[in-house]
């Protein structure tokens, strides 16, 4: 089973839940994990899984307009600068075409207030590619202790243990 794994990630955090949803991948599947701005839809072909995460912004997919916003607020506080360069994961999904014959899981890192409170990435990724034709198999939510990080307690051994369901249900 060939795994893919295609993650934004602007400070860091998604990038580090991808890795372990990998490392849980890697029991069942060859898995190959790569940042947005680096991928192009040809990726997908071949893959029996995508699996696609991001972080959370304004209770739901990162866009633009949220990316520079998370710019401006850590340039004006002297935070660690967020990596904006590339794509939005929702302009990558909206470019990758339809592949009904892949199947795909979306998971996202948000703030920890319940999810209606904060909003979920991975429902607005999960539904983007079911239109693409994708049949998802998986959606989850990973705490992240603040904008800037680190994962919560716990949430990359889940986000590991995810990544090893995954294989197992395929």
């Amino acid at each position: 089973m060939k795994a893919v794994v295609v993650y934004e990630s602007l400070f860091g955090n998604t990038h580090a839940v991808a890795e372990a949803v990998a490392e849980g991948l890697r029991e069942g599947a060859d898995v190959e994990v790569i940042p947005v701005k680096d991928s192009s839809p040809a990726i997908v072909e071949g893959a029996d899984l995508l699996v696609v995460g991001g972080p959370t912004h304004v209770h739901g997919m990162s866009s633009k307009l949220t990316r520079k916003g998370a710019l401006d607020d850590a340039t004006k506080k002297g935070k660690t600068v967020p990596d904006v360069e590339g794509p939005a994961l929702r302009e990558w999904i909206d470019g990758i075409g339809s592949v009904a014959t892949t199947r795909a899981a979306a998971f996202d890192t948000r703030l920890p207030p319940p999810k209606i409170i904060a909003g979920s990435a991975a429902k607005g990724i999960a539904r983007r590619l079911r239109r693409h034709g994708f049949q998802v198999v998986g959606q989850e939510s990973f705490v992240v202790e603040h904008s800037e990080g680190p994962p919560a307690e716990g949430e990359l051994e889940r986000a590991r243990e995810w990544g090893r369901a995954l294989v197992e249900s395929y």
